[in-house]
């Protein structure tokens, strides 16, 4: 390959890699039985839109127990996770569970770190684009990076643990 197709390549080497990591659809998300039970008994089955829609004052019509406020902040956590979640499903957008795999963006990072092409992989597109343009920053931007990525402290921008971690 010569000098001049060098940068093509690597151009299409990095549309591949973000195209290939939005290309997986999410499952809908849904309510873990253990939330509802924690929120309405053992005995009540909960829809998603259900718990959307569940307050405190809800929950103490249907069971008589007054939530603490501990439980009703938590109550709104997880429905805004839910909602997060259910945005993601619609955008087509790869669910949070850890689908990025530490070793792999190590291996990026190592062969072609000064290019940037380890944050398009975890998801940071505008700081891949500028580490792209500026070579890592002569370098040092791909080092810090490497051992970011390999302390664990750069994860994958959706906030998930790495899948395979080292």
């Amino acid at each position: 390959m010569t000098l001049k197709k060098l940068p093509l390549a690597l151009l299409f080497l990095c549309l591949t890699v973000t195209s290939l990591s939005a290309a997986v659809v999410a499952p809908a998300p849904t309510v873990d039985p253990a939330v509802s039970q924690a929120f309405l008994g053992a005995d009540q089955e909960i829809t998603t839109e259900d718990f959307l829609s569940l307050t405190p004052r809800k929950i103490r019509e249907a069971t008589g127990k007054k939530l603490t406020l501990k439980e009703s902040i938590g109550l709104k956590v997880a429905q805004r996770k839910v909602k997060k979640e259910m945005k993601r499903a619609a955008k087509g957008k790869a669910p949070a569970d850890g689908s990025k795999s530490q070793v792999v963006a190590l291996i990026l990072v190592l062969v072609v770190g000064s290019l940037g092409i380890h944050r398009f992989y975890l998801g940071y597109t505008t700081i891949g684009i500028l580490q792209l343009l500026t070579l890592g920053g002569c370098g040092i931007w791909a080092l810090i990076d490497l051992i970011r990525i390999a302390t664990g402290d750069l994860g994958p921008a959706d906030g998930s643990a790495y899948d395979p971690t080292l």
